[in-house]
């Protein structure tokens, strides 16, 4: 038996409780992971308070990243006692997640954690921080350098948008934070945020065009505000768009791509490449300032995870939020 959070739906609706689970109800997969630690994040919470149709498959264990210990393999890359990392490939959604003391998962799906990182730092980082740093990596590699201008992050407060914050100003961008609470500039400036944007000012009616203000962007929210960044890009802007806070449409135009010259990239972090995975957590490992991820992220126990999945969805969770598993 394992400890484990655990989503079950009847004809009275679904029921969510941490529960004592068999290793025999574990999924199909070659590599089995003791995991230490996992976290909780925005579509965990959609999960969990059944808000939105994130689980595919019930019973479900939620939770869609783990770090931990490999304790059984049937796979060439990994061994007894390897140390690895998982995020995304529908784990917590179709396939049994992090929020559980073993998972058994494909071997594919896993990365082998980076020695200068531990588990819990690795969960600090996350999901969250791995598409931080995809989004960083996909400016970069559009050739954005800081002489080109301002780089705005939007959900500035959240787990993307605090670790792109603290990315993109160690490389030396002046980053505008985007937030909806006022309260949370000088956390944002700790990150290393040069000025703070209230979300209203990219909430307004929407244009073709407007002002030039910034050269590239981090996107977590999509829809109408997504729309309005586009228009106030700069010539030749980048924007990273990898959430959907706000919406899945785009009510925008053609206007800032053809005669600006815009370029709207999109950051999949789910079903990502392996080799790209493994790059990112390469540079995260040694380009983050672990001191720094400290300050952005929370601990809660398992008994806590339940109760504090609805203020994902009342936008008052700041950073990232880690659960230990093991013991």
């Amino acid at each position: 038996m394992f400890d484990a959070i655990v989503i079950e739906k009847s004809q009275s609706g679904q029921h969510v409780a941490r529960s004592e689970v068999t290793f025999a109800a574990l999924q199909e997969g070659e590599v089995a992971v003791d995991v230490a630690w996992s976290t909780l994040n925005y579509k965990d919470a959609l999960a969990i308070t059944g808000s939105a149709p994130v689980v595919r498959n019930f019973p479900m264990v939620p939770g869609i990243d783990f770090a931990g210990t490999v304790a059984e393999s049937r796979h060439p890359d990994y061994a007894v006692g390897d140390r690895v990392v998982l995020n995304g490939w529908g784990v917590g959604e179709k396939h049994w997640g992090g929020l559980a003391a073993r998972a058994q998962v494909p071997g594919d799906w896993l990365v082998r954690l980076p020695d200068s990182l531990s588990a819990r730092q690795a969960m600090a980082i996350g999901t969250a921080g791995y598409t931080a740093m995809l989004c960083v990596m996909a400016l970069e590699e559009q050739g954005l350098t800081p002489d080109h201008g301002e780089i705005v992050v939007t959900g500035a407060a959240g787990g993307v948008g605090s670790v792109a914050t603290a990315l993109l100003a160690a490389r030396g961008f002046r980053v505008a934070a985007v937030t909806g609470r006022a309260s949370e500039g000088d956390y944002l400036k700790r990150l290393g945020a040069a000025s703070i944007v209230d979300r209203a000012e990219l909430q307004g009616a929407l244009r073709p065009l407007n002002k030039e203000r910034w050269a590239g962007a981090v996107d977590v929210t999509g829809g109408a505000l997504l729309a309005n960044l586009l228009s106030m890009m700069k010539y030749r802007g980048v924007v990273a768009a990898c959430g959907l806070a706000a919406g899945m449409d785009l009510p925008s135009s053609v206007a800032p791509f053809i005669l600006r010259g815009v370029r709207l990239i999109g950051v999949d972090s789910v079903m990502c490449p392996k080799s790209e995975r493994e790059r990112a957590w390469d540079k995260l490992s040694r380009e983050l300032d672990l001191a720094l991820l400290e300050t952005m992220t929370t601990e809660i126990p398992m008994d806590h995870v339940i109760e504090t999945a609805p203020k994902f969805l009342e936008g008052t969770v700041r950073g990232r939020i880690v659960v230990p598993v093991a013991g």
